[in-house]
């Protein structure tokens, strides 16, 4: 598998490592102080999910942590991203801290420091404590204020071991598919939200940045976003139109304001909500960036769609193209792009790709293994233009694979499967795939390359 990759465009210090998220994998949402998330609230509205699933227990993480963290350590991985539940650290939101919310994370980074392995920490991944959501949620303000308190909590509990920090994890999902949409929690289908929420989720990664680096020395900030590569779907100007719409709408509008130019024009005409802002608002919002995370599955090809929701374009299929469990087509030269355009077009110093991969369809075999050609494909492609990118001048510092484990998938529930690690949910049972000992193999051949044993 790795001789497929130029492994040697690679910094020797390049982070290998898996991801994850607290709602998907951990479980005991309702032991040790915690409160109920906005997804525990969607996932138990009726027809909302898949099957009717929920993350109740998902991989039961909360208790088998160490058992995971055996499992890290055969792939080989040397970091790991996790992220922090809000309301298992803070029920409220806001205010008093529940103990035992912290000492979880607490012994988890330990654990993980223990097994060498690099702990990067992101603070959102979606699970809103659902009494902030009471109180407004995302379109109001202070739930970015709060945001930045809580922010403060975790790093000065955990900021002596852990040095790198991402604010958001694709605020995208949560202001267009959960307020937009309402595809994802809380499930709204209102313009003027979703617009308040994505400018409130910005603020809040400012202030979250300023409030780490307020109460840790040394740590290394960023924000992950999920991006696509965009293509019209014909040369006539309505769709050519279409496709700078849609840039704007899932790319330069969450990577603009971040990097000091402001929320673009053309999509503020586009959704025509007034921006909630003030003085000093947009300052806040570009606060330095250490590094970027991008998040990349599939590009987008999209045609004019005049009467259709904002941007008013309309995704089209292209023939003959492959496509994972997810009908996500998959074009490895996405991320290359991405890398590429973070790199001249944004300035980024440092990059990770903090999430890439694939769900598809496994079966146990007889023998207890899980075959998995086609996601091992997918990681090595997809590797393959990340070493490119990184050839050609792209900072590229780490590569997170999406996921370690099978996981509650949002409101595909359980059905659809982007793990290294195979997960038997009635018995918790954990298999290390193929594409999982692949990726180790990468991984070590790798590391051999830089002692120069390869």
């Amino acid at each position: 598998m790795s001789d497929a990759i130029d492994l040697a465009a690679l910094p020797q210090d390049f982070r290998w490592g898996t991801a994850t998220s607290a709602y998907q994998i951990e479980g005991a949402v309702a032991e040790d102080g915690r409160s109920p998330s906005i997804w525990d609230t969607f996932s138990h509205t009726p027809g909302k999910i898949d099957n009717d699933d929920h993350g109740d227990t998902a991989c039961d993480h909360y208790h088998r942590w160490r058992d995971d963290i055996a499992l890290m350590n055969r792939l080989g991985v040397n970091a790991y991203r996790l992220s922090i539940a809000w309301p298992r650290v803070m029920p409220e939101g806001d205010g008093q801290v529940n103990p035992k919310g912290l000492d979880f994370y607490d012994e988890l980074i330990d654990g993980l420091l223990a097994a060498g392995i690099t702990p990067s920490v992101t603070l959102y991944h979606w699970d809103l404590p659902q009494t902030l959501q009471d109180r407004g949620g995302w379109p109001e303000r202070e739930t970015a204020e709060h945001f930045a308190a809580y922010a403060s909590v975790v790093a000065e509990r955990l900021g002596d071991r852990v040095s790198h920090w991402a604010t958001l994890n694709e605020p995208l999902c949560s202001a267009w598919i959960g307020h937009l949409e309402g595809k994802m929690a809380p499930g709204l289908t209102d313009l003027t939200a979703a617009v308040r929420a994505s400018y409130h989720l910005l603020l809040g990664h400012g202030l979250a940045a300023q409030a780490i680096r307020a109460v840790t020395s040394g740590a290394e900030v960023g924000i992950v976003n999920n991006l696509s590569t965009v293509f019209p779907a014909s040369d006539s100007p309505e769709d050519q139109a279409a496709a700078r719409r849609h840039d704007g709408h899932v790319n330069r509008w969450w990577l603009d304001p971040v990097h000091g130019r402001g929320f673009p024009a053309d999509m503020r005409e586009v959704y025509g909500v007034d921006l909630p802002e003030r003085p000093g608002d947009l300052d806040t919002i570009a606060a330095p960036l250490d590094w970027l995370g991008l998040n990349y599955y599939f590009p987008a090809t999209v045609a004019d769609d005049p009467d259709g929701p904002v941007p008013h374009a309309r995704s089209v299929r292209r023939p003959d193209v492959p496509r994972t469990g997810m009908d996500w087509e998959i074009d490895a030269s996405g991320i290359e792009t991405l890398l590429l355009r973070l790199t001249h077009e944004y300035g980024a110093r440092k990059l990770y790709v903090t999430e890439n991969g694939s769900a598809f369809p496994d079966t146990v075999g007889p023998d207890g293994t899980v075959d998995d050609p086609e996601r091992r494909d997918y990681l090595v492609g997809h590797l393959a233009a990340c070493a490119s990118a990184a050839r050609k001048g792209a900072p590229l510092a780490g590569y997170f694979a999406w996921s370690l484990l099978d996981n509650f998938e949002w409101a595909y529930g359980y059905a659809k499967r982007f793990g290294l690690v195979h997960v038997d949910y009635a018995t918790q049972a954990r298999t290390i795939k193929t594409s999982g000992r692949g990726y180790a193999e990468i991984v070590r051949a790798h590391g051999e390359l830089g002692r120069g044993t390869a």
